[in-house]
Formats: C-alpha cells, sequence, structure tokens
C-alpha cells in the first residue's frame, strides 16, 4: 500500500492525464450511437452496378413495397371505404318539445291540454280536423323527417355514407337524406287532404324546427380508415437466411434496390443494437485507439503541450463537444449533418497551438465522428478533413481576426470543390446535384465565425493567450508601454531592440514570434517604477546608486523584476506573457554589484551571493530561453567601448556561455543546435545594428 501511494505522489501528473483520456473516452462512447449501422451506402446506388462483394442474407427478412406499391394498394384498399355519418338522437327530442310550445301558441290552445308526445296512454284518437288531429300528424311528420334524417346539403345522387344508428352502420345515399327544402315539400305532401288540415297553420309550427341532425363522424371514419390501412401489408415476400440479396456486379434495379433497403431496415432495426455489448467494446476499442494516439503524440512531440494540465484538458474537451454537436440532427431532425461546423475545432484550436496540434486533433476526431454518420463515410471523412485542412492553411498566421471571415471563404471552397469533385468521380454526372447541398455548406461555413467569441471564451477560462491577443498586445500604444517609453525611454529602447533580436532567432529555431516579441517589450516594465536606478534611463553624471550599499543597489534592480509582474497582473496580462517577466534574468547574479562588493570586502570569508542573486524562476520554455539571451546580449553591448565584429562576437559568445555555465536552460526544450542558431543569429543582427557609419564632412 506504501509503495501504491508512493506511485501516486510521484508519478500523479501522468496519471491525472491518464485519466482526463479515459473520462474522455467514456464521454465519446455515450454520444456516439449504439444503433447497429447498415456496412453499405445505398444512396445514389439505383440503376448502377453492385461494386461489393456477394450480398448474404445473415437473417430471414421480407422485402418491404416501394412508396409507388404501397400507394397503390392503399388505394385499392380505400375504394370502396366510405366516410362516416352520424344522426344526432337529441336533435328530434328537442324538436318535440320545441313544437308543442309552438302548436299550443299557434293554435292558441290551453296550457297543459296537449299531452306530452313522449307518452302514449290516449284513451281515443282524435276525430279528423281536431286541433288534436294536427297536433298528431305534425308530430308523426316530425318523427318521420327526422328519422330519415336532415343534411344541410345533399351530395351527388351516387354519393355513398356509411350512416351510423346507435352501434349499427349501413351504408345509404347521402341523396336519401332530406334537407330543409326537401323537408318542407314533404310536409305540404302530407297534408294536402281538402279540408282535413290547416295546411298554412301546421305548415307554420312546423317548418322552423327542421334544422340538419347529420353530421360526419370524423373520429369513426379516421378510426376505420386507419385499421384499413394498417391491414395492407407493407411486404412482398422475403429472403431467407444465407440466401444471396445480390451479386457483385449486379445492376441494382427497382427489385434489388426494394431487398438492399429492407436488409438495411431490417438491420437496424435489430433488437440490442450494435450486437449489445460486442457493438459498444468495439466502438470503445476505436475511441481508446484514437485517443491512445493522440497521447503520443502529444508525449513524443509536443511535451509542453502535454506538461500542461489545462492544454490536455481544452484539446479533450474541444473534441468531446465536436462529437456531441454531430448528435443534433438525430435530436433535432429539421437540422442536417452538412450543415453543422465541424471546421470550428481546427481553427479555435490553431489559435492556441500549432498547425499539427490543430490537424492532428481534428483528424482523429472526424475518424471518430464516421461512427456516427449515415451512409456516405468516404465522402463524409474526405469532405470534412479537406475543408479543415483548408481552414487550417487559412490561419497559419493569425495575425487579425479578419483572417477568420478569409477562413470561412476557404472552407466554402474547400467544401464545393470536394463535393464537385466526388459526385464526378464516383457517380460521373452531376444528376443527383441538389442546390440546397451548397447552402448546407455555405451555412456550416458561416458557423465557423462562432470560432471569434470562442476564442475569447477559452481564453478567460483556460488562461490562454491567442495570436490575436498577442498582436493587440504588441502594439506599443498598450498603456504599460506607453508609461514605460515615457517614464523609462532607455529601457524602452532596449526592450525594442530585445525584441527584435529573440523574434528573428525564434522564426529560425521554431517558437511562436509572436509571443516573443509580446513577452520581449513587457519584460522590463518593472524597471519604471524607479527608471533612474537603471543606466540606461540616467542623463548625466547623476547616479543614485553612489549613495546607496552594494547589497541596497541589488536588491533594487532585483526588485524590478516582482514589481513588474505585479503590474503586469494589475493590467490583467496573460500568465504566457508574464512568464517572460519572471525568467528574463533566471536566477542569475548581479554581477557588476557583486564584483564591486567583493573587491571592497576582500577580507570576508563568507559573503552572501543570494543577496545578488535574482529569485528565478530559470526559463523553461524555447521561448523565454531566447528572451533571456536577448535581454543579456543587448544590455552587456551597451558597455561595450568598441564595435566591431570580434567584439561583438566575443560579446555574444561569453554572455550565453556564461548563462549556460549557470545552468539556466536545463529546463527548457533548447537544444545546443538552437543555441549555436541563436548566437549567429545574435552576431549578425548586432553587427547589423553597431556598424560603421559614413562620417559627413562638417559645414
Amino acid at each position: 500500500m506504501k509503495r501504491f501511494i508512493e506511485l501516486l505522489r510521484n508519478r500523479h501528473e501522468i496519471i491525472y492525464r491518464a485519466f482526463l483520456f479515459l473520462v474522455a473516452s467514456l464521454l465519446m462512447v455515450y454520444l456516439l450511437p449504439k444503433e447497429a449501422r447498415f456496412k453499405y451506402d445505398l444512396s445514389n446506388i439505383k440503376g448502377k452496378p453492385w461494386n461489393h462483394e456477394n450480398l448474404i442474407a445473415p437473417f430471414n427478412f421480407s422485402v418491404l413495397k416501394s412508396v409507388n406499391e404501397m400507394a397503390e394498394d392503399e388505394r385499392r384498399a380505400l375504394a370502396d371505404f366510405h366516410p362516416c355519418v352520424r344522426i344526432r338522437e337529441d336533435a328530434l327530442s328537442e324538436a318535440k318539445k320545441n313544437y308543442r310550445l309552438r302548436f299550443e301558441k299557434e293554435f292558441k290552445m290551453p296550457d297543459n291540454l296537449l299531452p306530452d308526445l313522449d307518452q302514449a296512454d290516449f284513451v281515443e284518437p282524435p276525430l279528423p280536423g281536431d286541433p288534436f288531429d294536427h297536433y298528431f300528424t305534425g308530430a308523426e311528420l316530425l318523427d318521420t323527417i327526422f328519422h330519415k334524417g336532415i343534411v344541410a346539403e345533399r351530395g351527388s345522387d351516387d354519393e355513398i355514407v356509411q350512416l351510423v344508428r346507435g352501434n349499427l352502420t349501413e351504408e345509404t345515399f347521402t341523396s336519401d337524406f332530406f334537407t330543409p327544402l326537401s323537408a318542407d315539400s314533404f310536409i305540404q305532401s302530407q297534408l294536402n287532404a281538402p279540408g282535413k288540415f290547416d295546411v298554412q297553420k301546421l305548415s307554420a309550427v312546423i317548418a322552423p324546427l327542421i334544422q340538419p341532425n347529420v353530421e360526419p363522424d370524423s373520429a369513426l371514419t379516421a378510426r376505420l380508415r386507419t385499421d384499413l390501412l394498417s391491414s395492407v401489408s407493407p411486404y412482398r415476400g422475403g429472403k431467407a437466411q444465407d440466401q444471396i440479396v445480390i451479386g457483385k456486379g449486379e445492376l441494382v434495379d427497382e427489385v434489388k434496390y426494394q431487398e438492399l433497403l429492407s436488409l438495411k431496415s431490417a438491420y437496424e432495426s435489430q433488437p440490442g443494437g450494435m450486437s449489445g455489448w460486442l457493438g459498444i467494446a468495439g466502438q470503445s476499442l476505436l475511441v481508446v485507439f484514437c485517443l491512445s494516439i493522440l497521447f503520443l503524440f502529444l508525449w513524443l512531440f509536443r511535451t509542453a503541450t502535454m506538461g500542461s494540465d489545462s492544454k490536455v484538458l481544452f484539446i479533450l474537451l474541444m473534441m468531446v463537444l465536436t462529437v456531441a454537436m454531430s448528435r443534433l440532427p438525430e435530436v433535432f431532425e429539421n437540422i442536417p449533418a452538412e450543415a453543422l461546423p465541424f471546421c470550428i475545432l481546427p481553427v479555435v484550436m490553431r489559435a492556441f497551438f500549432d498547425t499539427r496540434t490543430a490537424l492532428f486533433a481534428h483528424l482523429l476526431t472526424i475518424l471518430l465522428l464516421t461512427l456516427n454518420v449515415h451512409g456516405e463515410r468516404y465522402e463524409f471523412v474526405f469532405i470534412q478533413i479537406i475543408a479543415g485542412i483548408g481552414a487550417i492553411f487559412s490561419i497559419v498566421n493569425m495575425r487579425n481576426r479578419s483572417q477568420i471571415f478569409f477562413s470561412v471563404v476557404m472552407i466554402f471552397g474547400a467544401y464545393s470543390v470536394t463535393f464537385f469533385g466526388l459526385m464526378a468521380a464516383l457517380d460521373g454526372d452531376f444528376k443527383n446535384f441538389e442546390p440546397i447541398d451548397l447552402l448546407y455548406f455555405g451555412i456550416s461555413a458561416f458557423l465557423v465565425l462562432l470560432a471569434y467569441p470562442l476564442i475569447y471564451l477559452f481564453e478567460k477560462i483556460f488562461g490562454f493567450v491567442s495570436d490575436v491577443t498577442l498582436l493587440e498586445l504588441s502594439d506599443t500604444n498598450h498603456p504599460l508601454l506607453r508609461e514605460l517609453a515615457s517614464k523609462a525611454p532607455g529601457t524602452f529602447q532596449h526592450s525594442l531592440q530585445v525584441a527584435n533580436l529573440a523574434e528573428e532567432a525564434i522564426h529560425r529555431i521554431g517558437g511562436n514570434a509572436l509571443l516573443v516579441r509580446t513577452g520581449a517589450l513587457f519584460h522590463d516594465i518593472g524597471k519604471s517604477e524607479s527608471p533612474m536606478f537603471f543606466i540606461e534611463n540616467q542623463v548625466g553624471d547623476i547616479n543614485p546608486h553612489d549613495e546607496l550599499s552594494f547589497e541596497e543597489s541589488a536588491s533594487i534592480i532585483i526588485s524590478h523584476v516582482a514589481k513588474g509582474i505585479a503590474k503586469a497582473k494589475s493590467a490583467r496580462l496573460p500568465d504566457p506573457v508574464i512568464d517572460f517577466i519572471r525568467t528574463h534574468h533566471g536566477t542569475t547574479n548581479t554581477a557588476y554589484f557583486l564584483t564591486l562588493y567583493k573587491k571592497k570586502n576582500p577580507d570576508h570569508q563568507y559573503i552572501d551571493e543570494e543577496l545578488f542573486r535574482y529569485p528565478g524562476p530559470i526559463p523553461y520554455s524555447k521561448e523565454t530561453a531566447v528572451v533571456m539571451m536577448a535581454d543579456s546580449v543587448e544590455a552587456a553591448s551597451r558597455s561595450l567601448k568598441k564595435f566591431d565584429g570580434d567584439t561583438l562576437d566575443r560579446l555574444v559568445e561569453r554572455v550565453i556561455s556564461n548563462q549556460m555555465e549557470q545552468n539556466q536552460f536545463v529546463n527548457c526544450d533548447i537544444t545546443f543546435r538552437d543555441i549555436a542558431v541563436v548566437k549567429t543569429i545574435f552576431k549578425k543582427k548586432m553587427r547589423s545594428i553597431y556598424h560603421a557609419r559614413v562620417e559627413y564632412p562638417r559645414m
């Protein structure tokens, strides 16, 4: 147990990063679809030969009918189907109630004299012509009319409907129903016996009560129609297991195409999806393998990136978010996969990392996304990889935000060219071209503009710094640089020279030139707090160090590092820029004051050299090491009495060799070859700075 705890303590960094990769793998496996995916792409295959191996049915499956076949079968099934209508039972009761009231009023009958029509306990029939005879005759007419049914308008004579009465259904013609007009004619014909009825008065009572009581039963019609359609089988045969579905080279006609579609549908609807745990295990293996390749790439070729927890976390987060974005078309049906901005990944990655890291992450992510693509996987991989490469090429040197707009044009161009190229190469024609495809590509390219706010957001969250931010910081109108130029003009000129030297050197040995230039401009901003204590800012023979002890002078000189860090943090400069302030002197000492102290105190047995030493840390990147070299060489050159090639060469060799002897570069990934190149660049640049000028004749 003790040995295990010691292992965790000694290897906690690598264990933590391995844990990040494990979590990213689990998230990706969770996000990837678990449904079974058909191996073959069936789009645009109809009418072409089958170029794959013989396809054998892996199980018994039924062959689906084509859309046209299903439509024809459904049409036949519905040929004898008729809509349902229903007679409202309450309409007659309501009409009889109103009929009694209207009859009493029209015939001036006393209240409650007329019997209730729902009761049949009459003692004797009324006499002809009697008001009671009128009353019962009108009631019978209402019964006849309402029982037969009343519609607002009749359909054609041959229009058939299903009339529902209670639980019974019978077919009838719509012409068999009364309309208010035909019902009135029927009443007149039934009351035509001369002298028997007061036709005018009885018609006046009955006519207003004739209202439509036949209404469509939409719910029953829909249910019966659905039941009828569901009885139509979607299949027209089947294939047995181990039977050949289609042979290699066989033409994919309409019949074979339906069989292939049927097999695809049956395959993807298999219970358990992806063959259960075996499919999930396969996904897990692919995801872990891809992320392991990324792990090895960072471990072997990007040690600085691998050494940063935040950078590793950011790379994995971008890949996981891209995989999650690829699932949007399955959640929202109106979102096509072609419109998703997959190129955001390489654009954002390139803003913070080198082109190879951005390209490597993009390639692995696109390969993983093929597990989430329905068909056309080859086309998807080809188009997305080319578009991602175009996006990276468009921002190789991202010096202004307008380059992102240029990336949009590049991405859309890459999409369009590869799309038409693949269509011509694989299909041999443009028959399947749809203008909406270009619209989707345009939307995808345009959405890459989201990289602009994302870059700013990730800068704040992860503490990164992009090239665009560095370009803005390197503007000499920055408040800190303006303050330095105003209060310490000599230091400001020194910083400019250091920036020029370091930028040229880092270009040659490889590194972030813009970061080097920005760091070099800010490395001495602490000197603006007490500029006159630094010789480059002193005017005349006044030197405030003459009034101080050597220890006090060394302390003031050393303090400019801490003051610079404080000013940078107050101005919210990014940490990668502040690192140049921390490391530009490393753990070297103020040799001038230490030497003077030793000369003045030769008898001291012990000298506390820590009083004259900078607190560090020493440089831990190639960029900070180069700025340290440039700073020391440029500062030392100001003390030379003679500026010729040999003197400058010896100065460069002496200063950098002295730093190497003090182990100032042991923590950064700079090689002896890189240092030799840096020396050569410095010698050349120093000679051009201090070259001899032609002496102009005096006037």
